[in-house]
This record gives structure tokens, sequence and C-alpha cells, in this order.
């Protein structure tokens, strides 16, 4: 399970674009009106690779297509959909005392009243570009 720091701030996916001599990545407009960052502010950045190549067993999948198909067109658009239904794992608590999952893509999901270690069946309620907020439907929480 991948440790989530409470410092967490926000997520979202850029290409690195050469300029003037540099390198620039490009933080969407959404992040500052949203304030998840703040114009002049020094803040940590992490760089993930793209997913690896997928074998011709897991391409031939419906699911696995339209993965392959988002991933190769680097899409910006969430991989959840308000009204969808999904089991998460929630990994940590976020600053607000909410419950934080992610799913493809790291995409984080917020599941308000909910703890690190529950796997709750939860339906999305609001989507936006790099964060979606979530109930929980069904509490299958498997907490040791």
């Amino acid at each position: 399970m991948v440790k989530i720091p409470n410092s967490l701030r926000s997520v979202f996916s850029a290409t690195v674009q050469e300029r003037d001599g540099g390198y620039v990545v490009e933080i969407p407009v959404e992040e500052v009106t949203h304030d998840a960052v703040t114009v002049d502010q020094t803040y940590r950045v992490a760089i993930l690779d793209t997913p690896p190549a997928r074998s011709s067993t897991e391409q031939d999948s419906p699911q696995s297509s339209r993965t392959q198909q988002t991933d190769q067109q680097h899409s910006p658009d969430p991989p959840v959909a308000e009204g969808e239904i999904r089991d998460v794992t929630i990994e940590t608590i976020g600053d607000q005392g909410d419950g934080i999952a992610k799913v493809e893509r790291g995409y984080v999901v917020i599941v308000p009243g909910s703890e690190p270690g529950q796997q709750p069946i939860v339906e999305i309620e609001q989507v936006q570009e790099n964060v979606a907020f979530a109930s929980v439907v069904e509490d299958d929480s498997q907490e040791t």
C-alpha cells in the first residue's frame, strides 16, 4: 500500500515541455482556483512513470482496452463518473479528517466518515478533474 502524506495537496497529470532553454510542467488553472496550490509558493513534486505496456491477453479484455486507449491518449478525463459504484480501499486520512482512496492513475477519491484499512463500496457523487467525492454505500470493512 502506498502511504499518502497528509500534506498531499494535489494529483494531476502533465507533460514536461521545453521552453526558453529550460523545462516546464504546467499546473492546471483549476489547481490554483481550488486553492490546491498558491502562486509564488514552492512545492515538492513527485514524478511517476507512465504504466508499462500491457500483454496481449490484457489488451483483449474490454476494460483493459478502454484503460489502454485512455493511457495512450493521455486523457485528462477522470477515471470515475458521477453515480458510479466502486470498491475502494481507504489508504489514509486527509487534512479535513476524510478518508482518501486512490484508483486508476493515482486519481484521488475522498470518502467522508471512513478510516484507513476500510474497503467500502462507495457511490461517486461529485467528480472534478483531479479528485472525486464519494459516499459509503456499503461498508465491507476488513480492518484488523
